[in-house]
């Protein structure tokens, strides 16, 4: 089995089109652009179907590495995979995480396992499987094949699956009415929920977590099938689904672990603590982690609960017409993970769909080693 090994490098930007950061560390030799394996962002759009500062930092982004790898802009898009999660409501910080990727032998008195990465790309949809079983199918199938891609053969060393997925317009939808065929909803902002509630169900299904025989009506019905480490954001750039896996490899060389936990609900402060100390941080500012020990990011899901209650309590999150419930819910716990974490550059984006528990979802923590 070949040996990698994994960086993790966060970076702040002044705006979607930032890039300054990144060129920073490349011109120090601190990141070889060949080995950029996938950019995950957060950026300070709506979040919604018209937002385009996602399209836009994915478009600097590529222009500028474009020079630096001998590729077209359009080649680079094809080689990294991109993910930019729009919305940086409330208390986050708009930041890209960079994961690069190397052959490397893995020192001899490293211990445990260590991060490692993987992905894979499905065919592109037609309008009409979006949120239904060919979306949840072929989804399963390249979460496989990004674990194999990641050296993971053991689904428990899965720790965060970060799912780039498309969303209807409706030229779309029209292409699949002259065509004979209805989609699973005319509506564009209601498409983006189907399309990560499917492409989360595609998790679940690869790593054994509900059985396979999922059906169209299940998806955005039955909550009680879901992922526990499935993260999933629609956009409008791209028509096929992009995977990045994310989990620990005793064939990885890598200075950083991940590790999760799950969220029951939007303020479950006590799974983010788990989280943080599965990777052996401690919790707040200036709170001892152990030795060798350094937090890097987050990465987590936020949705408000379907049900319109939290322990009980009626929340008005879906009730409120002037912003959308997954702004609120990416405040809500932005705040509470960026409280625990002790800073605001954290990676949670908004619709949980089937990602978690209903109203909650999965939080990963990423840490440096330097033992």
């Amino acid at each position: 089995m070949r040996t990698t090994s994994v960086g993790v490098f966060k970076i702040a930007t002044k705006g979607p089109g930032d890039v300054s950061g990144l060129m920073s560390l490349i011109g120090s030799g601190a990141i070889d652009p060949a080995s950029i394996l996938a950019i995950l962002g957060k950026t300070e759009g709506n979040g919604g179907v018209n937002d385009f500062t996602r399209e836009y930092a994915v478009a600097a982004l590529c222009a500028a590495l474009a020079p630096k790898l001998g590729l077209t802009p359009h080649a680079v898009e094809q080689r990294i995979a991109f993910v930019m999660s729009g919305g940086t409501e409330g208390v986050l910080s708009p930041h890209i995480t960079v994961f690069t990727r190397r052959e490397a032998e893995r020192p001899a008195n490293m211990s445990g396992k260590r991060l490692s990465i993987g992905m894979a790309q499905t065919r592109d949809f037609l309008p009409e499987e979006l949120g239904r079983s060919a979306q949840i199918t072929e989804t399963a199938k390249a979460v496989k094949a990004a674990m194999e891609d990641a050296g993971i053969s053991d689904a428990s060393d899965v720790h965060f699956v970060q799912i780039k997925c498309p969303l209807l317009t409706s030229e779309r939808v029209e292409a699949a009415a002259a065509r004979g065929h209805k989609t699973a909803t005319i509506s564009a902002y209601g498409s983006m929920a189907y399309s990560r509630g499917a492409s989360a169900l595609g998790v679940a299904v690869a790593l054994g977590e509900i059985a396979a025989d999922v059906r169209d009506e299940d998806v955005l019905r039955r909550y009680d099938l879901f992922s526990k480490v499935a993260s999933t954001s629609s956009g409008i750039e791209l028509m096929h689904n992009v995977v990045i896996v994310l989990g620990n490899s005793g064939a990885s060389a890598s200075e950083f672990e991940i590790g999760h936990a799950v969220m029951s609900d939007a303020i479950d402060a006590a799974a983010v603590t788990e989280a943080l100390n599965s990777v052996g941080l401690s919790v707040g500012l200036g709170a001892p982690a152990k030795a060798g020990r350094e937090f890097v990011n987050v990465l987590a899901k936020a949705e408000a609960s379907p049900d319109g209650t939290v322990r009980g309590l009626r929340h008005t999150m879906l009730e409120d017409t002037d912003i959308s419930s997954t702004r609120h819910a990416r405040a809500a716990v932005g705040g509470l993970i960026a409280g625990l974490a002790a800073t605001g550059a954290v990676y949670v984006s908004g619709g949980a769909e089937h990602q978690g528990p209903a109203g909650g979802g999965p939080v990963a923590v990423i840490a440096r080693l330097s033992d």
